[in-house]
């Protein structure tokens, strides 16, 4: 035993003495000199760690277990040397979507780490909001060990090998580190995921709980880094003249921007002004046109807008720029009916060849418009685009009037809390301004909360807001709070989370006390899964058990985390601002609940303007979508 610890401290001196070095260096690479040759024996998890510091992954989200024990020695080292920094978190859904918005809101790349067994199922879950919005994030899981010498505690009971791979494998990209040589492969296959310039994700790790303490030879000069991937777009000018006789021959094109032109707002606006098009947003891509800007028909979809299904509706071709054509976004396929054409601009060859009669324009956004207003000149088609335009901007301001109506509507009396209560689009317009106002970002839940506010948020630029609408993942908004722990750069936020979302992921309240977080979380409470409700009413006349009869009083249980405010959100505009400046000012995390009507009453609800392919609509619209033009 003591023999043990002798060689456990000396494993410890060399591997704090690593750490040193690099961080007083700042990089991996000041480990390798003439005398090693760039070779080091080193564990296998802590070659992981140095391999991931040299892609500038710093960062990681961990909730340790007996699977993950040595990989969190040398973490702890790391940390202790200023290397790298571990957010401890209490669930591992949460923490994923933590990390998740860690790398969607600030642009780096951080790790989330479990253990064997139930950790890793839960974490893998909440990776669909990363998968699903192009967001890359490391996912390392303690493993079952390689041996065979029986069950591993909490590992899939079958007896077949590699069975947690298979799992992360169907998810997505995946690698297990069965043998620590194979180290380099890995870390070049999970750098070419979740820095993909067009579709990054999620990479998985599979770490076996007895190679991670495993030596190994590692030469650290061929460790994978960052490489930077050129913006490409069509090479010859002959590529583009489809492209061109498309914009010139139709009278009443619009734009379609899907969540990939989030970073390519600018060439977007320029295009849409260049050719004279309207843009219709998605639910992920509000600010890629301001929106009070004239081309902006706002949201189109399934739930959509008035402007934005019009413009849809009554298009003849459609241009398509970083969308991957979800159910949501382009109503179950039948979003277009009078569309004959499509332009596609996208980096993703599956993407890019969703729909018929398609001119494809493969590569980067901004590259590929560029090079095409390039190619366009003064012949632009805008001018024939003119009658089109004023068409749209009536139906612009139908929807400008009618938002206002339901925005700035008097407080309804509701059966539950037995009192006139703030509508839903009033309360999160007012929480949404008010954010706005601030340079606060807003994080928006699945669920009704989501569907009304990404139809109210009045956004000048992308960023302003983050709505998790590619998983719709109820919980997803109060865990990203975490995603700014221990930065110092971190951004106020503001999570929009009904009742049913909320107790999905309610460790925000500790994780964000423990962490420094300052921030807030809107709670919009109407008892009852309102989307669905809704849903049931429209398609069935009847809602079933989408709602329940206990009474929560939100404000006590979160007033019972040490550091947490608390604070009832009242019933009136003016009685939720002022609440808001006394959140807002908290040093630290905040909850404000706000009782919100649930009824028929028209105002209480943005409406909903197109198809879906679900319950007994599914007839008609799959009858529609055979009859589709594109």
């Amino acid at each position: 035993m003591l023999d043990r610890n002798r060689t456990a401290a000396a494993l410890e001196d060399r591997m704090r003495a690593r750490a040193r070095q690099i961080a007083r260096a700042g990089t991996v690479g000041s480990l390798a000199d003439d005398k090693n040759g760039g070779l080091l024996e080193l564990t296998l998890s802590e070659a992981l760690v140095i391999g991931l510091i040299k892609q500038e992954v710093r960062r990681y989200f961990a909730i340790f277990g007996h699977g993950s024990t040595d990989l969190g020695e040398v973490l702890r080292i790391y940390q202790e040397e200023g290397v790298v920094s571990v957010v401890n978190c209490r669930n591992e859904v949460e923490m994923a979507h933590a990390a998740t918005a860690c790398s969607w809101v600030y642009g780096e790349v951080p790790a989330v780490i479990t253990s064997i067994g139930p950790g890793g199922l839960q974490a893998m879950a909440g990776s669909l909001a990363a998968a699903s919005n192009g967001v890359g994030v490391y996912h390392i899981y303690g493993d079952e060990t390689t041996g065979g010498e029986g069950y591993n505690m909490q590992q899939v009971p079958k007896p077949e090998q590699g069975i947690f791979g298979k799992i992360t494998a169907l998810m997505g990209q995946s690698y297990t580190l069965h043998t620590p040589g194979a180290l380099r492969d890995c870390l070049r296959r999970g750098a070419a995921c979740v820095r993909h310039p067009y579709k990054a994700g999620p990479f998985y790790v599979l770490l076996p709980i007895n190679t991670q303490p495993a030596l190994a030879r590692i030469n650290l000069r061929t460790l994978p880094e960052i490489t930077p991937i050129p913006a490409t777009a069509p090479a010859r000018a002959r590529d583009l003249d489809a492209a061109l006789a498309f914009l010139r021959g139709h009278d009443r094109i619009a734009i379609k921007a899907g969540g990939g032109t989030r970073r390519h707002h600018e060439a977007v606006r320029a295009f849409a002004q260049r050719i004279g098009a309207p843009v219709v947003l998605s639910p992920g891509s509000t600010g890629v046109l301001a929106d009070d800007d004239a081309l902006n028909m706002h949201v189109g979809g399934s739930k959509g807008t008035i402007s934005g299904n019009f413009a849809m509706e009554n298009a003849d071709a459609v241009i398509f720029i970083g969308s991957r054509g979800v159910c949501q976004a382009d109503c179950s396929g039948i979003g277009y009916p009078n569309a004959g054409a499509v332009l596609n601009i996208n980096g993703d060859l599956d993407d890019l060849s969703h729909y018929a009669h398609t001119v494809a324009l493969h590569g980067d956004i901004t590259a590929v418009i560029g090079k095409l207003l390039a190619a366009l000149g003064e012949d632009t088609g805008a001018e024939r685009r003119a009658g089109w335009r004023r068409a749209c901007a009536e139906k612009k301001a139908e929807w400008a009037a009618y938002k206002q109506a339901r925005v700035h509507a008097a407080p309804l009396l509701d059966p539950v809390w037995q009192r006139p209560v703030l509508t839903q689009p009033a309360a999160i317009h007012t929480v949404a301004g008010f954010a706005n106002a601030r340079g606060a970002i807003k994080f928006f839940d699945a669920g009704d909360v989501q569907a009304n506010g990404f139809q109210i948020v009045e956004d000048s630029q992308p960023g302003q807001t983050c709505t998790e609408t590619g998983a719709s993942y109820m919980g997803f908004s109060g865990s990203a709070l975490l995603g700014s722990a221990g930065r110092e750069d971190a951004r106020y936020g503001i999570a929009f989370t009904g009742d049913g979302s909320f107790m999905m992921n309610p460790q925000i309240l500790i994780d964000g006390v423990e962490h420094g977080i300052r921030g807030m979380i809107a709670l919009f409470d109407n008892r009852r899964m309102a989307a669905i409700t809704g849903l049931q009413l429209d398609q069935y006349g009847r809602e079933f058990r989408t709602n329940d009869s206990v009474a929560v009083d939100y404000v006590a249980m979160a007033g019972s985390v040490s550091g947490v405010l608390a604070l009832h959100g009242g019933h009136s505009r003016a009685e939720l601002e002022a609440a808001l400046e006394r959140a807002h000012g908290h040093d630290g995390l905040s909850l404000l609940h706000i009782p919100v009507y649930a009824g028929q009453d028209p105002l209480a609800d943005m409406g909903a303007y197109g198809s879906w392919n679900v319950g007994n609509w599914v007839a008609d619209v799959e009858s529609r979508y055979v009859t589709a033009k594109i």
